[in-house]
């Protein structure tokens, strides 16, 4: 089913007709229906699934797996992972059967933040540097973009949508309703591999410079009020640039 994403699009912060239809008609799926359902609407070639490959990153990528293994997995590497994090990006990817993409920030302004530090005192412009910058790179190049993001992480999050939308451009969540119980009964039914860092402690899982080991996500940029990269925020899904 081809979408004119271009017909009756809401202004910023105003839900176009088609956001409408679509959050009623998926609210009442199955996350893994969701996922079946989107590739009604959208080609595989349209459509921009991201991971971070952290602790919960299993979820969203096995059922992409089950309904679609020819859905390419885009990986934000910002040069500042764990160790653990790339190898486990390569155990999971292989035991699902998916190719990763690698996506790198500009080599110089990574340079600077390294030189500089600013993972210290300059968080969020080290986070723009190396995620947002390069996920804005590629964003343009499609039509719906995948996360499997869930609304307890953050207050944040909590008031997403399964689908949100800007500048014709989808955001789809198809997990967000999944609460942490039922993410963790999942992964011990389904035997899932996990990320190793999550037996020493940490409940969430970024760059290594910013992760501490803590329950959930407190373990993350500890000692400052900063609480997401910048990925997932309404002002970076807002001012996601036109084809």
């Amino acid at each position: 089913m081809a979408l004119d994403l271009h017909q009756k699009n809401g202004n910023a912060g105003q839900a176009s007709d088609l956001q409408i239809k679509l959050n009623a008609e998926f609210a009442n799926l199955t996350q893994e229906q969701r996922i079946k359902r989107l590739y009604d609407y959208f080609d595989v070639s349209e459509v921009l699934l991201t991971s971070s490959f952290g602790g919960s990153s299993a979820l969203i990528l096995d059922l992409f797996s089950k309904v679609n293994k020819a859905q390419k997995i885009h990986f934000i590497d910002t040069g500042y992972h764990f160790d653990e994090t790339l190898a486990y990006k390569d155990q999971l990817s292989a035991a699902l059967g998916m190719e990763v993409i690698s996506v790198h920030p500009q080599p110089e302004a990574h340079e600077v933040t390294r030189k500089e530090q600013w993972w210290i005192d300059r968080a969020n412009e080290c986070c723009g540097f190396n995620k947002v910058d390069p996920l804005d790179a590629i964003l343009p190049n499609y039509k719906v973009w995948v996360s499997g993001v869930m609304a307890y992480q953050t207050p944040q999050r909590a008031h997403f949508k399964i689908f949100e939308e800007s500048n014709h451009l989808f955001k789809f969540h198809p997990i967000i309703d999944m609460d942490e119980a039922e993410g963790n009964r999942l992964i011990e039914e389904l035997q899932l591999p996990q990320h190793p860092l999550t037996f020493q402690g940490y409940g969430s899982i970024g760059c290594k410079y910013c992760t501490f080991q803590g329950k959930g996500r407190e373990g993350r940029w500890t000692g400052s009020d900063k609480t997401e990269c910048g990925l997932h925020t309404v002002s970076s899904i807002l001012t996601v640039k036109e084809n």
